[in-house]
């Protein structure tokens, strides 16, 4: 079997999807694409062209009519790609707060997700790429090579989370992380539209007694010829 070209790794929130398919994507030598990314840069997008965020019909124009591409990083400032809109780098720009704010609100759009959908496996399909998502394997990537389920349980994600945000030296209460946790996978596999699951032919790693690196030898292992 050859090396996989399209990997899709999907799971709940605070599984450590991010950071398997960072490090997964670069022992490959491919892209490394958070599908989060693009739903910050329509977000982007609106408050840039002044389109209020309530205006459901008008950010999902956005989406629908404004390419977003994301390709490898041109710059070692400690990205890990480049997101280009309307030939702008905005990398960076869709990190700040304001993005943050208003983010959820766009990502709930349907006909916003439904756009994106077609960006993200417009790109997924030039291949070399590890995608991260919630909804990579099921419906951006059904026909991937390789698909993950990177599982944990609540309490052990809400207590990975506690811990790094106690390690940032921010103020963190374990019951409140964890209340969110569960309310998010509430969100994330009830919501009409692409819902959070595991597609039938993924692979799925339970981390819930692994470390990261236990996690990625294992993914890494999925990835041999």
């Amino acid at each position: 079997m050859p090396v996989p070209s399209m990997i899709a790794i999907d799971g709940p929130a605070a599984s450590g999807k991010s950071t398997l398919g960072f490090r997964l994507a670069e022992a490959l030598g491919y892209l490394y694409f958070d599908t989060g990314l693009m739903y910050r840069a329509v977000t982007w997008l609106a408050i840039h062209h002044q389109v209020s965020i309530s205006a459901e019909a008008e950010v999902t124009r956005l989406a629908e009519d404004v390419p977003i591409e994301v390709t490898a990083p041109s710059q070692a400032d400690g990205r890990v790609c480049d997101v280009i809109v309307e030939g702008r780098d905005i990398t960076w720009e869709i990190r700040q707060p304001q993005i943050d704010a208003n983010v959820s609100a766009v990502s709930a759009y349907p006909g916003v997700r439904q756009a994106l959908t077609r960006q993200q496996r417009r790109i997924g399909l030039r291949g070399r790429v590890v995608m991260v998502g919630r909804d990579i394997g099921t419906v951006v990537l059904p026909d991937a090579d390789l698909k993950i389920y990177l599982d944990a349980s609540a309490e052990e994600r809400a207590r990975r989370r506690h811990d790094e945000n106690l390690q940032r030296g921010m103020p963190s209460d374990y019951q409140e992380v964890l209340a969110k946790v569960i309310d998010r996978d509430r969100i994330d596999t009830t919501r009409a539209v692409a819902p959070l699951s595991a597609a039938a032919d993924a692979v799925i790693l339970d981390s819930d007694r692994l470390t990261a690196d236990e996690v990625f030898q294992k993914a890494r292992d999925l990835c041999q010829p």
